[in-house]
């Protein structure tokens, strides 16, 4: 058999150093065939991200300071005259508050909901797979068909919800049409919908905690569930709660078809949130600027309310 020469260890790390320079930058920067390779793998990304997401925004940046009207061939710039006229508006006023509302309710909703229903599947002894797809179907099904099914059900008169109401001796209502009730409503509808998502991921959550950890609780005398769910379920949750409460947060605060499909903003504007309002202004009255000017608003709010929210939790978590 052919021996090969052994090789000091200086030999292999020069062997090692240069293959790691066929794919590492130098000072000078990328060689041109690692350039090539680099530019195209990422290319086809860089460019949808280009084209779908950054153009659009600096579009609808520009125009938001102008007075262009969709389908126009002309167009004047205007400053903040927009985003007074947006400030002024009793109408954009209610959809924010109404907006606050929705997440407000929505949030701690779905939250406190899936954490409790996992809760209960996990210590559950039989039917977990069947239980976890019947409450995961809601988020799986079509916004606008799931909309149309619920607008069955809460209709006034032949609606189940107002027969089952008044087989229990209760009061029936037109939920929809009245103005106490159609907002509080389109939050449960939304709690419904992202349920199952928290709770899937409350599930992956509470597998992913060591046992020992509980072991350890039992020792130091937090043998009961409500001990062991504060000293160890909780904090051991925090990083998931953490990424439940933004997703949540960011879907509520984009909630457009249920809207659409059960309210149109009304009765008034009892109903109306910034997503339809924006829809409204741009697409059915065509005034782009203005909806352009509540577009811009509108991204202003989540995303700083977004990143105080991850800055204020993260400072709660307990990462493992």
């Amino acid at each position: 058999m052919k021996e090969f020469p052994a090789r000091s260890g200086a030999a292999l790390e020069r062997s090692a150093a240069g293959r790691l320079r066929t794919w590492l930058p130098t000072s000078r920067g990328w060689a041109p065939a690692e350039a090539l390779a680099a530019w195209t793998l990422a290319g086809p990304a860089v460019l949808f991200l280009l084209v779908l997401f950054l153009l659009p925004v600096t579009g609808v940046f520009v125009i938001a300071f102008t007075d262009w009207q969709f389908g126009a061939r002309s167009l004047s710039f205007v400053a903040l005259a927009n985003f007074r006229e947006v400030f002024s508006d009793a109408g954009f006023r209610a959809s924010l508050l109404n907006t606050i509302f929705y997440v407000l309710t929505v949030v701690p909703g779905t939250v406190v909901s899936g954490l409790l229903i996992a809760l209960l599947i996990e210590g559950g002894k039989s039917c977990r797979s069947f239980y976890r797809a019947i409450h995961f179907l809601p988020f799986m099904a079509t916004i606008t068909a799931m909309a149309i099914a619920w607008e069955a059900l809460l209709h006034p008169t032949i609606g189940l919800v107002n027969h089952a109401l008044a087989a229990l001796g209760l009061r029936a209502g037109n939920w929809l049409r009245d103005e106490n009730t159609a907002l509080p409503v389109l939050a449960s509808i939304g709690i419904w919908q992202n349920l199952g998502y928290a709770m899937v991921l409350f599930l992956a959550g509470l597998k992913s905690i060591p046992q020992d950890l509980y072991d350890a609780a039992d020792i130091d005398g937090a043998d009961h569930g409500f001990d062991r769910l504060r000293t160890v379920t909780l904090p051991m949750l925090g990083p998931v709660s953490m990424f439940v409460v933004i997703v949540v947060a960011l879907k509520a605060f984009e909630t457009f078809d249920t809207v659409k499909v059960l309210t149109q903003g009304g009765p008034g504007h009892a109903s109306e949130v910034l997503l339809y309002t924006l829809y409204r202004e741009s697409f059915e009255y065509l005034h782009t600027g203005y909806g352009a000017a509540v577009a811009v608003v509108f991204l202003a709010i989540v995303v700083t309310l977004t990143l105080v929210q991850a800055r204020a939790m993260d400072r709660t978590v307990h990462y493992q």
